[in-house]
């Protein structure tokens, strides 16, 4: 009786805490990309302390990095959704584009901010790259044990 009861219990428990995960992942407001970029111009203003001519020329930037990032994903779902692992040759081809686009966008930083003001986003870059690292560990993470439940 006593192990009926617990597993109930933990039934129970692993039920309503993944209902509350869903939950908060639906929570998330989907903006359009023009909204990304105002707000990130804006972070990146208070961050830099940037001036009207900086924000100016750094909003298309971040705009076109916006719009490449979208359909570069969607161009990922369809090949997830159709099951079809691209060749090595053409994930060379995307790692190669996207890593010419990041030197692109790094020289304009460059070109368009000051010296300090590039450092300081270096450092930021640095960081949400950590910060982005460590998520994905920890989505990693929970997809094993989730793994290792169903088993």
């Amino acid at each position: 009786m006593k192990k009926i009861a617990s597993i109930l219990v933990l039934v129970f428990v692993f039920t309503f805490t993944s209902q509350a995960q869903q939950k908060r992942k639906n929570k998330r407001p989907n903006f359009s990309i023009e909204q990304r970029t105002e707000l990130a111009v804006k972070k990146m203003t208070l961050a830099l302390d940037l001036s009207e001519k900086q924000q100016d020329e750094i909003k298309p930037l971040l705009m076109a990095q916006a719009e490449d990032r979208k359909t570069a994903m969607e161009k990922r779902k369809a090949l997830r959704d159709e099951e079809k692992k691209p060749t090595a040759d053409e994930l060379f081809a995307m790692k190669n584009q996207q890593l010419e686009a990041k030197i692109e966008f790094k020289n304009k930083m460059k070109d368009i901010l000051k010296a300090e003001q590039f450092e300081k986003f270096e450092k930021m870059a640095k960081n949400r790259k950590q910060k982005g690292k460590k998520m994905l560990k920890g989505k990693a993470m929970k997809k094993r044990m989730e793994n290792r439940r169903d088993r």
